[in-house]
């Protein structure tokens, strides 16, 4: 059943082409909605267990993939956004099948990177997901994409090439027979050397965090991409940086992590502070919410170095959540600019003839700010609660980014929606057809478990708690 979850959406992004133009819509949806469908039925019976065989037994590279309880929520996360990325692509794009093949086999490159449980196949996946993520940019961004295709491309790939020298480092001093993370982990490197490679693996984590100063493709990445937000949907889920350092770097670089511990929650406190306040400044609705997905990894990024297990929690479960109502409020903007012909947050009165539209908009946003009884509150609070617990001045320094998103946010909201609408302006049509579904439907799993947290909680206690046990219960 692993396998189904991992490769499905990639079988249908490679057969999408031999399927009648009218019906390859259909045939995406059906795809992502059966990923879904497996990623919820995994759920259900408690997760998919290990599976490894070798693959590369030359050099010790094996196929190794599990979906515990982390590796399924952010799973599922993925698997819904990706569906409804493809319901709106279909609507929104002339000629969507290439969008759509392109979302799909990103989709495995993120799931992959989820289940993978050896470095190499990490490695993989993780350069797998950047190509479809590069293509949509050349092929339906905007005038400027180039420069910022290569400003991405250039981040990532350097990353990347310095975490590979790390993983083939471990292996080598360590003395493991594979790069499974089992191995690795009897295997383990100590002393000056753990630190070094451990930099190197930060290196490309703090890209796909990102974190300060690893942050500058993002705001050129997301205002050069195509204007529907469909895209940046799958932008915001390759945020995985926060997860490898989860899942890699606090088993197999724990010395290096306890040690740069202070220096990293202070550049995580730096990150999420910066972000939102450099987004006060913008008056594009795509760079505001790149900066303000910015300040949210900047928490995230607190609570995974703080190495709290409280903190951790609140972490992954942020890290999950804000794919949703992050994702949604660029497909937000992107009805906002098919309506009014811009994504500027000056536009003003839309309230006035879109009103669903801007209320769901706004609905959106109070989930992204962390207003209590939506899911960005139960993260948040966690993170500065444990957080707190290790450095209070980093969790009082982050915790102003807090107070920081709300302004920003409601400013922009209210040069958006509120105010006059300008003499002259075109009309702005409201909410019709799947419109509701596609900001409906993320709304619904914000509030849903905004209220009622415990079953996604209950995904990630467990694997922390054992992540954290392993470490000595805690450090």
């Amino acid at each position: 059943m692993i396998h189904f979850f991992i490769f499905l959406p990639v079988l249908a992004s490679l057969l999408i082409f031999l399927v009648p133009v009218r019906w390859r819509e259909e045939f995406a949806g059906a795809a992502a909605g059966l990923t879904l469908a497996g990623g919820l039925w995994s759920w259900s019976v408690g997760g998919l267990p290990y599976f490894s065989i070798p693959w590369i037994p030359a050099i010790g590279v094996t196929y190794s993939v599990e979906m515990d309880g982390v590796s399924l929520l952010l799973g599922i996360v993925t698997a819904f956004m990706t569906l409804i990325a493809v319901i709106y692509a279909g609507k929104r794009i002339p000629n969507p099948g290439p969008m759509l093949s392109l979302i799909l086999a990103m989709e495995t490159g993120l799931l992959g990177i989820f289940a993978a449980r050896d470095l190499v196949l990490f490695y993989v996946f993780f350069e797998d997901a950047l190509i479809p993520a590069l293509l949509m940019l050349a092929i339906y961004g905007k005038a400027h994409r180039m420069a910022a295709l290569i400003k991405f491309a250039a981040y990532t790939l350097f990353g990347s090439l310095l975490m590979l020298i790390s993983i083939i480092g471990l292996k080598y001093y360590g003395g493991s027979p594979t790069f499974a993370l089992a191995d690795l982990q009897l295997h383990p490197v100590t002393g000056t050397v753990q630190n070094w490679l451990f930099l190197g693996f930060l290196a490309a984590m703090a890209v796909k965090l990102p974190l300060f100063p690893m942050h500058a493709w993002l705001p050129d990445y997301h205002a050069q991409n195509h204007d529907s937000g469909v895209a940046d949907v799958m932008g915001t889920l390759y945020k995985v940086g926060a997860y490898g350092l989860f899942r890699f770097g606090v088993v197999l670089f724990p010395d290096a992590m306890l040690e740069l511990r202070p220096i990293l929650m202070a550049l995580a406190a730096f990150t999420a502070l910066y972000a939102a306040w450099i987004a006060f400044s913008q008056t594009d609705w795509k760079r505001l919410l790149a900066y303000a997905g910015l300040s949210h990894m900047g928490l995230v990024g607190l609570g995974i170095f703080s190495l709290n297990e409280t903190a951790m929690i609140g972490a992954l479960f942020l890290l999950a959540f804000q794919n949703v109502y992050t994702g949604a409020l660029f497909l937000a903007a992107g009805m906002l600019q098919e309506r009014v012909g811009s994504l500027s947050t000056k536009v003003g009165g839309v309230m006035t003839q879109a009103g669903a539209l801007s209320g769901l908009t706004m609905t959106l946003w109070f989930a992204s700010i962390a207003v209590p009884g939506l899911a960005g509150f139960i993260g948040e609070f966690s993170i500065l609660l444990g957080a707190y617990q290790v450095y209070p001045w980093l969790a009082f320094l982050a915790g102003l980014s807090t107070i920081a998103a709300a302004a920003y946010a409601l400013t922009a909201y209210q040069t958006t929606y509120w105010q006059a609408r300008p003499a002259g302006a075109v009309i702005a049509h409201d909410m019709k057809d799947l419109d509701w579904l596609v900001l409906g439907a993320p709304i619904a799993v914000a509030i849903f478990f905004g209220i009622y947290s415990g079953p996604a909680l209950a995904l990630v206690q467990p694997v922390v708690r054992a992540w954290m046990n392993g470490l000595g219960g805690g450090i």
